[in-house]
């Protein structure tokens, strides 16, 4: 069965009017450049690749045709939005990985930002990367290259966790933590209280939610639907399991928790 197919929703800076083009660093030549570069992946340590690979085809990803850049087992899943890197590699995760060309020369201007790198490898002879953390510890990664190619599946499309709202990103100080994302070029849309206060960030590939909350211990992709509930008892009846630590304060009736088998955890909502 084919994955379902949503009409295209605008993220609530575009919804609003906001002009969520990123701030450009200065670059040489009087050329400017976007901060981050463009969005590629989530990420992910994956100690068993192909286990966590067969967990995302059931629920409706497609697989990625990657290249040869990584020695370690590496693939990637799509629902046409969201991409994840799978990664039989240990490092910070899960990461937010960019594409930023010419990186071995657009570090300068990245430090000029007052941001700390917590690694380099560049050089001529090697694949460039770098990266660096945010006030929270959440790793952001930064490539030369892209790692994969796209399959023809549009941005329009679903899986059956439905619409892929956000990267949820717990954290310790929601001004110190809207402050850092800014300074990469995210644009604050929106503010709330419910069920944990928030501020939602976008950008035009990638929209972060912070959240101070001791409820969600680590980060999770949020896919938001209004027939949740139904998506959720079908997906049980295909006999997957959900985790019953599903984050206080979210009604069970009407949202859901899924680990993949990697620990990614997948946040299912109305909220």
């Amino acid at each position: 069965m084919d994955a379902p197919v949503r009409p295209k929703v605008l993220s609530p800076a575009r919804a609003r009017g906001y002009d969520v083009a990123r701030p450009a660093a200065p670059g040489r030549a009087g050329v400017d450049i976007p901060v981050l570069g463009r969005f590629l992946e989530i990420s992910i340590h994956a100690p068993d690749v192909l286990d966590s690979l067969a967990f995302y085809e059931r629920l409706g990803f497609s697989q990625a045709t990657v290249g040869e850049t990584w020695a370690h087992p590496y693939a990637v899943v799509t629902d046409g939005r969201l991409f994840i890197g799978l990664h039989c590699y240990e490092f910070p995760s899960p990461s937010l990985t960019f594409v930023q060309p010419d990186l071995m020369r657009r570090l300068e201007d990245i430090e000029a930002l007052g941001i700390d790198l917590a690694f380099r490898r560049v050089g001529t002879d090697v694949f460039n990367e770098a990266g660096f953390t945010d006030p929270n510890g959440q790793m952001i990664a930064l490539l030369e290259a892209r790692t994969f190619s796209p399959p023809a599946r549009a941005s329009i499309e679903t899986s059956w966790l439905g619409w892929f709202e956000e990267f949820a990103l717990p954290v310790r100080d929601l001004e110190a933590s809207r402050e850092f994302w800014e300074r990469l070029g995210f644009v604050s849309a929106e503010t709330g209280d419910e069920p944990y206060p928030r501020i939602g960030l976008t950008s035009d590939s990638l929209d972060v939610a912070l959240l101070r909350t001791s409820h969600l211990d680590r980060p999770a992709l949020v896919f938001r639907e209004p027939d949740m509930p139904d998506r959720i008892r079908r997906l049980r009846e295909s006999g997957l399991e959900f985790s019953r630590e599903l984050p206080r304060l979210l009604d069970p009736a009407r949202n859901a928790l899924l680990v993949a088998p990697e620990g990614t955890q997948l946040l299912l909502t109305t909220e």
